[in-house]
């Protein structure tokens, strides 16, 4: 029996997921698709029994804005919640707002995979020419951060996404795990792989094949070590998840009528 239970969640479909580009740190709210996928978690989270006693999110609106609705659709509005830019999306670098798809015809859909996937490469960091950079860096909720602005990344792998992860999970979240506290984060689809990539001891080569969909509740089931007692479970219709693991491989690839 696991002594403790954690539910992991990428928040529902934003605009630029719809778009299909590189959002990483641009600030999106949900698209009418992604308020439907965060409304039918809670209810599906309700139906399964789930009582929350903290909720952890990014600083990112699309993070908080799934979290507000699931809670409100399990009629646990009051449950608190702890916001950090350290559960951030991955920081595409000089890629955030570029299509994927128009990338892969570009440059190939396997230097699109690297880019996306694997755990150590990290993309071309965005400059100040960059046109997304003022709207990032002069943001007010970086102002508060437990780092100087200066301190902030500018491109990430997602090996770096995990080293500035890891010091929030172990001193924020697991002491409340810890506590016997039920807890759901609500984060990204790469703050959610790295998380998963330490908890479950994934390879730096296995995580490349590692695909969250949004609006999809994954349950941990931990040890008192917080070690797994299997692998993590999506939870829903089955069918209904893996073809939206699928929509989000090929996001990488050409579009069929450009090949």
């Amino acid at each position: 029996m696991a002594k403790y239970r954690l539910v992991l969640l990428r928040h529902g479909e934003g605009a630029w997921n719809k778009e299909n580009r590189f959002c990483s740190w641009v600030d999106q709210k949900l698209s009418s698709d992604g308020i439907k996928e965060a409304q039918n978690c809670g209810k599906h989270l309700k139906a399964l029994g789930f009582e929350f006693d903290l909720v952890f999110t990014s600083v990112l609106s699309r993070s908080i804005q799934t979290a507000w609705l699931v809670l409100e659709e399990m009629g646990q509005e009051w449950v608190p919640i702890q916001s950090s830019w350290r559960l951030n999306e991955r920081h595409y670098g000089a890629l955030i707002g570029l299509n994927r798809a128009e990338m892969a015809l570009n440059h190939g859909e396997e230097q699109v995979k690297i880019w996306r996937r694997s755990y150590d490469v990290t993309p071309p960091p965005i400059t100040e020419s960059h046109p997304y950079y003022e709207e990032i860096y002069n943001d007010r909720r970086y102002k508060c951060c437990d780092v100087s602005q200066d301190n902030l990344p500018k491109a990430e792998s997602l090996k770096d996404v995990l080293e500035r992860l890891l010091p929030y999970w172990n001193e924020k979240i697991v002491p409340e795990l810890k506590s016997g506290k039920m807890i759901l984060i609500s984060a990204h689809g790469n703050s959610s792989r790295a998380l998963l990539k330490h908890v479950e001891g994934i390879s730096d080569k296995d995580i490349m094949n590692v695909t969250l969909p949004t609006g999809v509740p994954i349950l941990l089931e931990l040890d008192e070590n917080l070690h797994p007692l299997g692998p993590h479970r999506f939870l829903g219709d089955q069918e209904a998840i893996q073809a939206a693991i699928k929509k989000v491989e090929d996001q990488g690839k050409v579009k069929s009528a450009e090949k």
